[in-house]
């Protein structure tokens, strides 16, 4: 747990939110507190209901407590990914033994992705949480106890994880393979429950729903109330356009069935990916002597993978909840596996090659390499000290573990590289990453108590603006927004527009008379003026439920 704290919390506060996820989750806390309203979240005073509000009221709480964004935004995944951490070694330690639980928390640790969610403010650390909590519950009551605290445990914070994010009842999939080898296969490794009873199992699902009622009652009552049509939009959207549509037939990042096995797990799940073609061998055999501890787990991995493979929108994070009970099934065997010479020299050949990749694009950067200056020119960083200082680090831990136990290069390696990313690289992407500049070259040209409106905004530009903003749905099509912002921009010369250049629309504005604020987040950033209008801009059109395109202003407070 010390290795773990210092790894995820070392930069805590040293940095902004950044897109994509984390400035929206920020600012919809931020509005929390200001406003006092947190059954529906909002960003910039428009509904968001792509998520339940869970992960949001976590970084509102401590930002109500603490008064510091900057540390609040980061402190649910990183505590959640605590919890997580504990719960394999404690899982580890009941199935097996002290040294079991130890090994699978240091690989859930030193795991790629996990740590990198661990320091990241998306809601995929929270869930994870929640989703190995079932499982823990689920392995603690079928395999070590048979208790039924620990199965209605489980079903609770199932239902939690609904409310955080749609996929938190995926625990409940380890049922599947429990009930097969208790009925079909009549395994003597899984446990019968005391005093058991048809009404005591339908009884967690009972549990379940009623943690999922903890918001999901009073939102739907508080929406019945209100009479509101764009609260009825709200519940509509998040109960089926953001569940059962997004899964079955989603939008955005679509990707082939294997995405998940060729272009996520080798790389996101190292070093465990590295581990698994010799530690199918050790599963085949668990499997032949009914080993439930792994069975169960290794079946549920298998149907979560199954799972978010078959749905055409996918993102690498959909499948982290999976990561922890690959460590927990894992841990048992790695002392014989890390006893092999091909495994030793993967792990050493990997943080060699890395580490001299790091070294070479430095030294080209330095060089003026063409192919480097992208970094200098598109992104103004210069970033070449940090991967020589990364890669001379890397370079020292093979040289120090290459006469024996070559593994270790791994863990010293990532320990490195956490550390210098979480400090000296939070410097350097600070820049690149956030708003910032874009809003002091406005400050040179708008007054302190102008407006600004938003067309195709992102939500960094809500939260780091110093001006009143206004913007007219995100959701809206662009081109209807740029004419909404044509009628806003004309009551007022104290009143401008930012926008991408490309944006910028002949009907309605002049496009020589745009300022151009220079490049953020790979866009041509301009502001426009009420001089910048020309005539014969046409009417936006309607705009359904509401009637018409509806200006969502937010007043931004220090």
């Amino acid at each position: 747990m010390l290795i773990s704290i210092i790894l995820i919390f070392v930069g805590l506060g040293f940095r902004d939110p950044w897109p994509a996820d984390e400035p929206r989750f920020a600012q919809i806390a931020k509005e929390m507190v200001e406003t006092g309203q947190w059954f529906f979240p909002a960003r910039a005073a428009e509904f968001y209901p792509d998520k339940p509000p869970v992960f949001m009221w976590s970084i509102a709480i401590f930002y109500a407590l603490f008064g510091s964004l900057n540390i609040a935004f980061l402190l649910p995944s990183a505590l959640c990914s605590l919890l997580t951490i504990y719960l394999v070694f404690d899982i580890g330690r009941k199935l097996w033994n002290p040294e079991t639980g130890f090994i699978a928390g240091l690989l859930l640790v030193f795991s790629f992705q996990f740590m990198l969610q661990a320091k990241s403010a998306q809601i995929d650390a929270m869930v994870c949480a929640w989703i190995t909590l079932g499982c823990y519950g689920f392995l603690r009551f079928l395999l070590f106890d048979a208790k039924w605290r620990w199965f209605y445990l489980a079903c609770f914070f199932m239902g939690i994880g609904v409310i955080t994010k749609g996929v938190g009842f995926l625990p409940i999939l380890i049922l599947i393979p429990y009930m097969f080898m208790r009925f079909i296969c009549n395994y003597h490794s899984i446990l019968k429950p005391d005093n058991e009873s048809i009404v005591k199992w339908l009884l967690g699902l009972l549990v379940m729903l009623l943690a999922i009622g903890l918001w999901f009652v009073p939102m739907l009552v508080l929406v019945e109330l209100s009479h509101n049509p764009l609260l009825e939009q709200y519940r509509d959207n998040i109960l089926f356009k953001q569940t059962v549509t997004r899964y079955a037939d989603s939008w955005h990042h679509i990707k082939p069935f294997w995405y998940y096995f060729v272009s996520v797990i080798p790389a996101f799940w190292l070093p465990l990916s590295i581990f698994i073609p010799w530690l199918i061998p050790h599963w085949i055999r668990a499997i032949k002597k009914q080993d439930a501890r792994v069975i169960l787990p290794l079946t549920w991995i298998v149907l979560v993978l199954v799972f978010f493979s078959i749905s055409p929108g996918k993102r690498g994070v959909y499948i982290l909840p999976a990561l922890p009970m690959l460590a927990l099934i894992s841990a048992p065997y790695v002392r014989q596996i890390l006893q092999r010479r091909a495994v030793n020299w993967i792990l050493w050949a990997l943080v060699t090659g890395i580490s001299l990749g790091l070294l070479a694009f430095a030294l080209a950067g330095l060089s003026n390499a063409s192919f480097t200056q992208k970094l200098v020119t598109e992104y103004a960083i210069s970033p070449w000290y940090f991967f020589i200082s990364i890669g001379l680090a890397g370079l020292l831990g093979t040289l120090i573990t290459v006469k024996q136990q070559q593994w270790r290069s791994w863990p010293l390696f990532i320990s490195v590289l956490w550390i210098l990313y979480s400090t000296w690289g939070y410097g350097l992407l600070e820049v690149v990453k956030t708003p910032k500049k874009i809003f002091q070259q406005m400050q040179h040209i708008v007054p302190q108590n102008a407006e600004v409106g938003l067309v195709d905004f992102a939500e960094q530009f809500i939260l780091f603006s110093p001006y009143p903003i206004t913007h007219f749905g995100y959701h809206t099509d662009n081109a209807e927004q740029v004419k909404a912002a044509y009628q806003w921009i004309g009551t007022s010369k104290n009143r401008f527009i930012l926008l991408s250049f490309e944006l910028v629309e002949g009907l309605c504005f002049d496009k020589n008379k745009a300022i151009h604020l220079g490049f953020a987040h790979r866009t041509d950033w301009v502001l426009l003026n009420t001089a910048s209008r020309v005539n014969g801009c046409p009417k936006p059109q309607l705009h359904k439920p509401q009637g018409n395109i509806i200006e969502y202003q937010y007043i931004p407070k220090p």
